[in-house]
């Protein structure tokens, strides 16, 4: 692995203990390889959130720049009156 950095990370000792025997039961190499994969996974999940948020922020952008809104009270007003007549 090239462009390696090393640090320390503090685990409880029942997760030390579950990473020691997910690696002394063969699933993973090392502790290591265990702890790279979570932060993939990390990095992958938050990635993911911040484009909902982006998705999202654009869409209240496009929301306040389509202009004035309609009071809540006409549009229940209105849905109210709609199925009224459909009764």
């Amino acid at each position: 692995m090239a462009n390696v950095e090393r640090i320390t990370v503090t685990v409880s000792t029942d997760m030390a203990a579950t990473l020691r025997h997910t690696v002394e039961d063969g699933e993973y190499a090392t502790t290591s390889e265990i702890v790279r994969e979570a932060l993939r996974e990390w990095a992958r999940k938050r990635d993911n959130e911040l484009r909902d948020l982006e998705v999202l922020r654009a869409a209240i952008k496009e929301g306040l720049d389509s202009g004035s809104g309609i009071p809540a009270e006409d549009v229940f007003a209105e849905l109210r009156a709609r199925f009224a007549k459909k009764d």
